[in-house]
C-alpha cells in the first residue's frame, strides 16, 4: 500500500478534543484549515492509498524518515506567501530539498492587501523564489489558489502554464462537480449563519453584529485560536485577543451571541458541512465559513477584505458582495437582491476540470472524478466508525460538570502555554545576552586596538622629532 504525508494539523480520521487542539494547535490558528485538508485525504485516500498527516511538522532532518516510509509528499498551503510564514517557508524549503520523493503543491496562496501592487519588492521575495524551485525539482507545477497569487509568481520569473495553473481552492472540490444551491426563502425565522473577521472594516462588523439583534434563529460561527479560546475557557487564557478592542465583535461573553449561547465552534469538517444542510443562508468575511454551507448546497453571500478572499472569491465565483455596498442602513434583503446565489454553480464544473487537469499533469492518483450522489468514499467508509467530536458551545452553556472541566483544562493550557512563553523569551534574553557580550568582547578589543595604534603613534611621534633634531644638535657643535 501507498502512503502518501500530508500538511495539516490533524487527519479527519483523528478526533481529538476540544482542549487536545488547543494544546497542540491542530488547526493551525484557524479551524478553516481542516476544510480543505477534509477534501485532499477524502479524495486520495484509495484502497490501496493511505494518508498520514504530518501534524504541521517541518524538520529538515526527517527528510530520510520521510523519503523511506512515504511515497509522496502532498502540501496544501493556503495563503502560504505571507511575511509570518516566511520561517516555516524556509524550513518546508530545506527539506523539500533533501526530499527524494514526489512534492505536490495544491492551493498555495498569498496574503496582500485588497489592491496589491504586484512588482513592489517585498523582504521574502527570494524565499518564495527557493521554495517554488525546491517543489520544481520534485513535481511538474504548483497549484495556485488565484490570479494574483499566479501574478505575483510570474513577476518572481516563474511561467504560468508551465510552473504554475490557477486552481483555487481543492475545498472546493470535496465533493467532485457536485455542487446544487438550494432556493432561499428569507423570513424572521430563517436559519442564519455569520461569520466575521476582526480585519473587516467597521461598517461591515456592524452590520453583521447587527443580524444577531434581528433574527432569533442565528448562529456565530468563529474560526480563530483566540476565538476557540473565549467559547471554551471563557476567555482569551494569556492576556487580551487581537480583537478585545473591537466594538460590534463577538469579542467577550457579554456578546449577546455568547450570551443566549447561539456560537458553535466546530472541531471538523464533517460535522461543520453537515450542520450547514439545515442552514438557510450564510453570511460573512470568513472563505471557508462560506466554503462549508457551498459544499452543503446553502445559499451564502461573501464580503471579501483582502486580496486572498478576493482572488478565490473571484475564481469560484461566490455570490458577494464589496464592503463599500455596506452601511448603517444596509439591510440584509437588499444584499440578497444584489447576489446570484447559483453563481458558484456556473463556474464550478470548468473549474473542476481544471483542478483534474493539474492532477493530471503531476501524475496525482485520486477519486475527485468518482464522485456522485450517494457514492461514500474509503474514507467516509472509515469514518462510519468514528465518532466525530460536535461543535462546542460557549462555556457559560455547558452544565456544572462540563464548566469545571473546562475551566481546570483551561489553567492546564495556560501553564503549558506560560511555560512556552518564559522558555521563549529565556531563549531570547539568553540570545541578547550573547550579542551583548560579543558586543563587549569587540568593545573591548578595539579599545585594545586604538591603545595600540596611539602608542605606535606616540613612539613614532619621537623617533621624527628625535631624526629632526638631531642634525641640528650637529651644526650647532660644528660652528
Amino acid at each position: 500500500m501507498k502512503k502518501i504525508i500530508v500538511r495539516s494539523g490533524m487527519s479527519p480520521l483523528d478526533t481529538f478534543s476540544a482542549d487536545e487542539i488547543i494544546k497542540r494547535n491542530t488547526i493551525g490558528n484557524n479551524v478553516g484549515n481542516l476544510i480543505y485538508a477534509y477534501s485532499i485525504f477524502r479524495n486520495i485516500t484509495t484502497e490501496n492509498v493511505e494518508l498520514v498527516s504530518d501534524y504541521y511538522k517541518k524538520n529538515p532532518n526527517d527528510a530520510d524518515m520521510i523519503n523511506e516510509t512515504y511515497d509522496a509528499y502532498i502540501l496544501p498551503l493556503a495563503n502560504g506567501i505571507r511575511k509570518s510564514f516566511i520561517p516555516s517557508l524556509k524550513k518546508y524549503t530545506a527539506l523539500i530539498e533533501k526530499l527524494t520523493i514526489p512534492v505536490y503543491v495544491i492551493g498555495l496562496g498569498m496574503s496582500f492587501s485588497y489592491e496589491p501592487n504586484i512588482r513592489e519588492k517585498r523582504p521574502y521575495d527570494d524565499d518564495v523564489k527557493k521554495f517554488v524551485k525546491a517543489v520544481l525539482e520534485k513535481s511538474s507545477l504548483l497549484g495556485l489558489r488565484g490570479q494574483i497569487t499566479s501574478d505575483y509568481l510570474s513577476h518572481l520569473g516563474f511561467k504560468e502554464g508551465r510552473d504554475h495553473q490557477v486552481i483555487g481552492c481543492p475545498s472546493m472540490y470535496t465533493f467532485g462537480n457536485n455542487i446544487k444551491i438550494r432556493d432561499l426563502k428569507l423570513s424572521d425565522s430563517s436559519s442564519i449563519s455569520v461569520n466575521m473577521t476582526p480585519g473587516a472594516d467597521q461598517n461591515v462588523l456592524e452590520f453583521l453584529n447587527g443580524l444577531s439583534y434581528k433574527f432569533n434563529n442565528l448562529n456565530f460561527i468563529p474560526q480563530d485560536m483566540d476565538e476557540f479560546l473565549l467559547t471554551y475557557a471563557g476567555a482569551p487564557l494569556l492576556g487580551k485577543s487581537i480583537n478585545s478592542k473591537l466594538t460590534n465583535y463577538p469579542n467577550s461573553l457579554d456578546s449577546l451571541v455568547y450570551k443566549q449561547g447561539k456560537v458553535k465552534y466546530f472541531l471538523n469538517a464533517p460535522t461543520w458541512i453537515e450542520h450547514m444542510k439545515n442552514v438557510d443562508l450564510s453570511i460573512g468575511t470568513r472563505l471557508h465559513g462560506n466554503v462549508a454551507p457551498t459544499l452543503a448546497g446553502t445559499p451564502s453571500i461573501t464580503i471579501p477584505i483582502d486580496a486572498r478572499m478576493r482572488e478565490l472569491s473571484e475564481y469560484h465565483n461566490f455570490p458577494r458582495v464589496s464592503s463599500e455596498d455596506i452601511n448603517g442602513d444596509t439591510r440584509l434583503e437588499e444584499l440578497i437582491e444584489k447576489v446570484d446565489f447559483r453563481s458558484v454553480e456556473k463556474s464550478h464544473q470548468k473549474n473542476y476540470d481544471n483542478f483534474i487537469s493539474f492532477l493530471s499533469k503531476n501524475g496525482i492518483d485520486h477519486l475527485y472524478d468518482k464522485n456522485a450522489d450517494g457514492v461514500k468514499q474509503p474514507l467516509e467508509i472509515k469514518l462510519e466508525s468514528i465518532q466525530l467530536k460536535q461543535p462546542i458551545g460557549p462555556i457559560t452553556t455547558c452544565s456544572a460538570g462540563e464548566m469545571r472541566e473546562r475551566l481546570e483544562k483551561g489553567y492546564e493550557i495556560m501553564l503549558s502555554k506560560t511555560e512556552k512563553i518564559d522558555a521563549s523569551y529565556k531563549k531570547i534574553i539568553k540570545a541578547k545576552d550573547n550579542s551583548i557580550s560579543k558586543l563587549k568582547n569587540n568593545i573591548e578589543k578595539k579599545n585594545e586596538d586604538i591603545k595600540k595604534l596611539k602608542t605606535k603613534t606616540k613612539s613614532m611621534e619621537n623617533s621624527r622629532s628625535w631624526k629632526l633634531t638631531k642634525p641640528l644638535r650637529s651644526f650647532s657643535s660644528n660652528k
